[in-house]
């Protein structure tokens, strides 16, 4: 089975930038779709954007145009870049992918 290992989650202050990564140990080309959800505190996991091996990426509405996912083929990873961060963006951050997911990596976004 395969397994993701997340990074760059962190506390950042509003307005402020962070890049997660998740990679695999096996050939993410392999893999369809690879992607985040997030869990804040007392809600349910969310859906935040996904990318296929096509490159098709979906983003749900709250973060378009903040986020971008990115797949990098030779790192056997998937990125996440989220810019102009709010606190409602804060969260624990899992990445799928291959029937799996990763551990999670807490983003916490704070004056």
């Amino acid at each position: 089975q395969v397994k993701l290992v997340e990074n760059g989650g962190g506390l950042v202050q509003p307005g402020g930038s962070l890049t997660l990564s998740c990679t695999a140990s096996m050939v993410i080309s392999e893999i369809e779709t690879m992607g985040w959800y997030r869990q804040a505190p007392g809600k349910q996991r969310e859906m935040v954007a996904y990318i296929t091996w096509s490159g098709y990426a979906n983003y749900v509405d709250s973060v378009k145009d903040r986020f971008i996912i990115s797949r990098d083929n030779t790192k056997n990873a998937i990125v996440l870049q989220m810019n102009s961060l709010k606190p409602e963006d804060t969260a624990v951050y899992y990445c799928f992918g291959g029937g799996t997911w990763g551990q999670g990596t807490q983003v916490t976004v704070s004056p």
